[in-house]
């Protein structure tokens, strides 16, 4: 009997521990729940402070680091307004800040500058068809918040040159601009691959060029964007051909300085909300139906349902703006470099998800 008795108090002491337990999980899980509510609700209700959306503000005109002169992503005419697919990116920022592209001022930055005058302040953001890499978030402290052109280095020779590939290149000299991937890409290639080729740089893209069309060089090598550019603007483009061999991934895109998560959050969703408006359907000739569209979608993206923006410190039509005075990711990309311009360059990896390539954004929700 005083084995039965010890057991049932056993029992029972057991089952009081086992509901204090309880409690004090319930206890636990309602004050979590109740911390990430508080906390959702903070979030909701401040905005992403950034000094440099602030200073932007303060000024009145974005400044943006450029190409000295890229056809297609980086030209300036001869009124002194700037166009291209890289600019057309420092214009969808102002308009999503001012609802007004124009309040850009362009600054153009050779390739060895480009990152130090962006570390240093001297402009805001820089949109110049540089491949985000490690090693230069490292080096300059900065951030490439997004890819808005999936590229890979490619080789143009002149038709009348037998070489069809660069691994015919033995005994040929390639030119190329120093200070960049290209370079260093060039030289790990045909070092792996056994080929005899010279590599004849110089420090400025024109130099690399003129050295190339001068006949100093077989061969020219740079981003296969960059090679349809200089193409298009040769006096006789037929008389050259950008191979199809690719030797590298470029993931180009915009860099930011780190240290202002703010502002790089505006410069990555700048991209992504004109991803997503391709894919929605949303342009800058249909924007106006948008706004009354019952498509959930929809909705998010042009501000109709939630005010995102404000959570980034920009209005609620943030991405209304964007795409009606700049357009979405295809209208940008076939005003500046698709088939119908002199570049003719298809999309290619640029293309969406859904349409064959990997463009693709996080929703707006």
């Amino acid at each position: 009997m005083q084995v039965v008795r010890l057991v049932r108090a056993s029992l029972a002491l057991a089952a009081l521990s086992m509901a204090a337990v309880s409690v004090a999980a319930v206890s636990v899980a309602a004050v979590s729940v109740a911390a990430v509510s508080v906390a959702s609700s903070a979030l909701a209700a401040e905005p992403k402070t950034s000094p440099t959306l602030k200073a932007v503000r303060e000024r009145g005109v974005l400044v943006c680091g450029v190409n000295q002169g890229l056809p297609g992503f980086s030209t300036r005419a001869e009124d002194g307004s700037w166009s291209g697919f890289d600019v057309d990116f420092c214009r969808a920022v102002a308009a999503a800040i001012f609802d007004d592209p124009a309040k850009v001022r362009y600054v153009p930055l050779d390739a060895e500058k480009r990152f130090t005058a962006l570390a240093g302040g001297e402009v805001d953001i820089l949109s110049r068809n540089s491949t985000w890499t490690l090693g230069r978030e490292i080096a300059h402290g900065i951030v490439f918040p997004a890819v808005t052109y999936y590229d890979g280095q490619g080789f143009m020779v002149r038709t009348a040159q037998p070489a069809r590939s660069p691994l015919e290149f033995g005994g040929m000299k390639v030119c190329v601009q120093d200070n960049t991937t290209t370079a260093s890409n060039a030289a790990a290639f045909f070092a792996a691959n056994g080929v005899d080729a010279k590599l004849i740089t110089s420090p400025d893209l024109k130099d690399a060029v003129k050295a190339y069309e001068d006949g100093r060089c077989d061969a020219f090598t740079s981003d296969v964007s960059q090679l349809h550019a200089l193409r298009s603007a040769f006096a006789a483009p037929a008389e050259h051909a950008v191979l199809p061999d690719v030797i590298s991934k470029e993931p180009l895109g915009p860099a930011v300085r780190q240290g202002d998560e703010g502002w790089a959050l505006i410069a990555q969703w700048v991209h992504f909300a004109m991803v997503d408006a391709e894919e929605i359907g949303v342009d800058s000739q249909r924007i106006d139906q948008a706004l009354a569209s019952k498509r959930p979608a929809v909705r998010r993206l042009v501000g109709t349902d939630g005010h995102l923006g404000e959570g980034i410190g920009l209005s609620p039509d943030w991405a209304v703006r964007i795409v009606r005075r700049v357009g979405n990711y295809g209208e940008v990309f076939e005003r500046n470099v698709g088939a119908g311009t002199k570049l003719g360059i298809p999309r290619g990896l640029n293309a969406l998800w859904n349409a064959g390539g990997i463009q693709y954004a996080p929703p707006v929700e």
